[in-house]
């Protein structure tokens, strides 16, 4: 899985069990990713570190430097909008 994706998807299910703290799937779907970014691509100390009106920042540590990626916010929480909308998963 590529770099880029990999943060993508950590970010998304992160919001998501931030949300959802009982949702074990989301917990462990987090965590997850977090090793494939950490094992893969050597990072480390991820965290959202920011939270705007329009991004999400994302800081992580990688090749021994501090790194900042912003995302727009309203991809950022698709997926936990998704979630919400689908009476299934309520």
């Amino acid at each position: 899985m590529t770099f880029d994706d990999a943060l993508f998807n950590w970010l998304q299910i992160h919001i998501v069990a931030e949300d959802r703290p009982d949702d074990r799937a989301a917990l462990d779907t987090r965590d997850f990713f977090a090793q494939i970014l950490s094992e893969d691509h050597e990072v480390s100390n991820l965290h959202i570190s920011a939270t705007d009106a329009t991004m999400v920042h994302v800081k992580y540590e990688r090749n021994g430097r501090t790194k900042l990626q912003m995302y727009p916010r309203e991809a950022a929480e698709q997926l936990l909008v998704d979630i919400r909308s689908n009476p299934k998963y309520n």
